[in-house]
């Protein structure tokens, strides 16, 4: 990482910025170019190591891709902020990312009721209760990830001008 001074090293730190995210945008193979899809997650700590959780219908490009080959890169950030320093006549941007790789597996039948519920705490809590009649026809598959780095720009200025509408 060329700024190390952004650089997020600490695990918990990493975790709370999972938190934040709202999509994950994967990497898949796709030959001559990456194919790169946004999608919704679910994260969880399994012996000690992080996994994120997806799910789709079951057919599809992505799915056709991940089925040949399942090393996938991830992509996830947050705290979007625009940065304005009328001194020095610039601008930049705060921001909080986590990126990684790791190898999809796809999730049997029987577990995908306790995946789903994984990916609903992302966004609402692990305690909502959905509808199971479409987990048949939905397919949810996992990321043991492997590697991942952390990086954020915080907002130091004094004073903040965001665009106003």
């Amino acid at each position: 990482m060329r700024r190390s001074d952004r650089e997020i090293k600490d695990f918990d730190e990493i975790i709370e910025v999972i938190n934040k995210c709202d999509v994950c945008r994967l990497a898949i193979n796709d030959g001559d170019y990456p194919y790169i899809v946004p999608m919704n997650f679910g994260l969880n700590i399994e012996d000690g190591k992080v996994v994120l959780y997806f799910h789709c219908a079951s057919e599809g490009k992505k799915l056709e891709l991940l089925r040949k080959n399942n090393k996938v890169a991830f992509e996830m950030d947050c705290g979007h902020e625009f940065i304005l320093n009328d001194e020095k006549m610039s601008c930049t941007m705060a921001y909080e990312s986590v990126m990684g790789c790791g190898q999809i597996q796809f999730v049997e039948d029987e577990d995908k009721f306790a995946a789903l519920k994984i990916i609903m705490k992302q966004y609402h809590s692990e305690d909502f209760e959905f509808g199971t009649k479409v987990i048949p026809v939905t397919t949810v598959f996992k990321m043991v990830v492997e590697e991942m780095t952390g990086k954020r720009r915080k907002n130091n200025t004094k004073r903040n001008n965001k665009k106003q509408d």
